[in-house]
């Protein structure tokens, strides 16, 4: 990747926060199936039968694709928390600055949110894409008719673990028994079945209260054992503050879960799935890039940030810390042999039926429809790497 100056970075993202607006989407139904296929190391061909149109290789989009991208209109993206360093956000900053939709033909604006406030706009095509914290949250979400396609899972892990204060006691989860653990809103649902599969119920075995605020440090003086939190945050606010602590990690205990999850409408794949296949390349290039120059990714997202107004206090060090600790679980956790981004469904189901077990969900969940794990593999050539036509 070119090097950028923060300056450049800062005056590109503010020019796309400047013209972002909220764009309804094109729902109109289409033909089912969204399966594309790889032809040669260098072309992403596609049939008929899967809606695609046109092709894109080494030596370009084909027009048909381009005009069948722009056919698309705008495309609003929502990032899952401001536009913090982290998976599913990382890498659509970075397919941004560095004008990968655009080549594309793709009109995208990019605007912060929250993950949990997404949903109900990419319902009403108000948003086309968004960050989403993790699968279960995707199928939760998906209760009362919203129907939902994740096209990209960046952790094949869960990024939540249990923060647990060093002189509780606590050796294994198991010691939790009878403890009080300190939740924000609710317990992360890895948390949850970690301590499930320790043989702990909540509300039986252990008791939950709610906290105040977002600050671990502040948290930890209250008389609570620990509370949850997300191993690329937390931790490195508690390490910086000189606060001991144990982390609990769900994923080491054997629980399945996923983070750095990007998704779309049932619909809007269905009408443009030229555009979402391409949304999604110009992104898994994004996310190459964020992976080898880790510092250029940290300061696009910086930049955007405080164009946005830094609403959540933000920190140049905190982001660092935290594009740090989760590429290295994106790329340790992508099984060998396999390109980034890749849809699982074993992966996602085994989360599924550890979460239900574990009591996450309130009644049963289907998953059909609710992913596309052919779309993404279209973008990769047989090297493992983004089909991209050549600078």
């Amino acid at each position: 990747m070119s090097t950028r100056s923060v300056g450049a970075i800062a005056i590109a993202l503010a020019a796309a926060i400047t013209l972002a607006t909220a764009c309804g989407g094109d729902n109109q139904a289409a033909s089912n199936g969204t399966t594309a296929a790889t032809t040669g190391a260098a072309t992403t061909a596609t049939t008929s039968a899967s809606g695609l149109v046109g092709s894109v290789s080494t030596t370009g989009i084909s027009p048909d694709r381009c005009a069948a991208n722009k056919a698309a209109g705008t495309i609003t993206y929502l990032s899952g928390f401001d536009f913090a360093a982290t998976a599913s956000i990382v890498e659509v900053t970075m397919a941004k600055v560095n004008g990968y939709f655009d080549e594309m033909c793709l009109d995208v604006e990019v605007k912060p949110s929250f993950s949990t406030a997404n949903y109900p706009l990419v319902a009403a095509g108000r948003a086309q894409f968004a960050s989403g914290g993790n699968y279960s949250e995707v199928l939760t979400q998906s209760q009362g008719g919203a129907k939902f396609a994740v096209v990209v899972d960046d952790g094949k892990v869960g990024i939540d673990g249990l923060l647990v204060k060093a002189d509780a006691g606590v050796k294994t989860p198991a010691d939790l028994k009878g403890k009080t653990i300190g939740v924000l809103g609710t317990i992360t649902p890895g948390v949850k079945a970690m301590l499930f599969n320790a043989g702990l119920v909540q509300d039986q075995d252990y008791k939950t209260v709610l906290l105040d605020g977002f600050d671990p440090v502040a948290h930890f003086s209250q008389d609570i054992v620990g509370r949850p939190g997300y191993k690329s945050n937390e931790p490195g606010i508690l390490e910086r503050a000189g606060v001991p602590f144990t982390l609990f990690d769900p994923a080491a205990e054997g629980i399945p879960g996923s983070f750095g999850i990007i998704y779309t409408s049932q619909d809007f794949l269905a009408a443009h799935p030229t555009a979402v296949q391409d949304f999604v390349r110009a992104s898994m290039k994004g996310l190459a890039d964020a992976i080898a120059d880790p510092a250029a990714a940290v300061a696009a997202s910086v930049a955007l940030i405080n164009t946005a107004g830094n609403q959540n206090h933000l920190t140049e060090e905190g982001e660092t810390f935290r594009w740090q600790t989760e590429s290295k679980m994106v790329v340790d956790g992508t099984p060998a042999g396999q390109p980034l981004g890749l849809v699982d469904p074993v992966q996602l189901k085994a989360e599924v039926d550890a979460y239900s077990a574990a009591g996450v969900f309130e009644s049963p969940v289907s998953m059909d429809g609710t992913y596309d794990a052919d779309l993404v593999k279209g973008v990769y050539g047989p090297d493992n790497k983004v089909i991209w036509p050549d600078a």
